[in-house]
């Protein structure tokens, strides 16, 4: 009988466990979700911890529990983008053959486009002359590179592609920083079509390497 009592017990602290680790995880992901929205739709200058509580439908107490400053939550926010764009990536099925490494790119610039960009510029705008963000934004930035890095060597590994991982790794980089300045153009308003023209040139230049 008290065995059994016990076990109940048990079970109930679990549950009740669980569903606290829930709601404090989704929470977070809310405040996540809103500061990037906030990030694209107002800007970095624009963005206040009230407004994303607001959007986020949570109290400041619970934003401070999770966020201490606004640079972990701007930076966290970004990672959170980060990681959901890359398990896209990852997880994406890759043609075989001569289609393989074409494909990479285009996933490429899906993920540097966006509102991974516009959030990212923001930030890094504004990091320029805020220590503290410049300091918690290194380390995404630096993710963000180690994962592009990953999903080409997936591309490397496949023995469908004959490829120097060296060579692709320069390629890699020079496609970076390609699409890093194109998104910059697409949020000034440049020509999408100019865009378009650009990579189709780019890879014609780079696949055959």
């Amino acid at each position: 009988m008290r065995a059994d009592l016990h076990v109940k017990r048990r079970s109930r602290h679990v549950t009740a466990h669980r569903t606290q680790q829930e709601r404090s995880t989704r929470t977070r992901a809310l405040l996540l979700d809103a500061t990037i929205d906030c990030l694209v739709e107002l800007g970095y200058a624009h963005t206040t911890v009230i407004e994303i509580c607001q959007r986020a439908g949570v109290s400041r107490g619970a934003q401070q529990h999770h966020f201490t400053t606004k640079a972990d939550l701007m930076t966290s926010a970004l990672e959170h983008l980060f990681t959901r764009l890359a398990a896209k990536i990852l997880d994406g099925d890759l043609p075989t053959g001569p289609d393989r490494l074409e494909k990479g790119i285009d996933l490429l610039w899906e993920a540097y486009s966006g509102a991974l960009s516009t959030a990212a510029v923001e930030l890094w705008v504004a990091a320029r002359t805020d220590e503290e963000l410049r300091a918690s934004l290194l380390p995404v930035d630096r993710a963000l590179g180690h994962t592009t890095l990953e999903f080409y060597r997936r591309l490397v590994g496949a023995p469908d592609v004959p490829a120097d991982p060296t060579e692709l790794e320069t390629v890699l980089l020079l496609t970076v920083h390609l699409f890093r300045g194109l998104a910059l153009d697409a949020m000034i308003g440049g020509d999408p079509g100019r865009r378009t023209a650009l990579i189709a040139d780019w890879k014609s230049r780079v696949l055959p390497r």
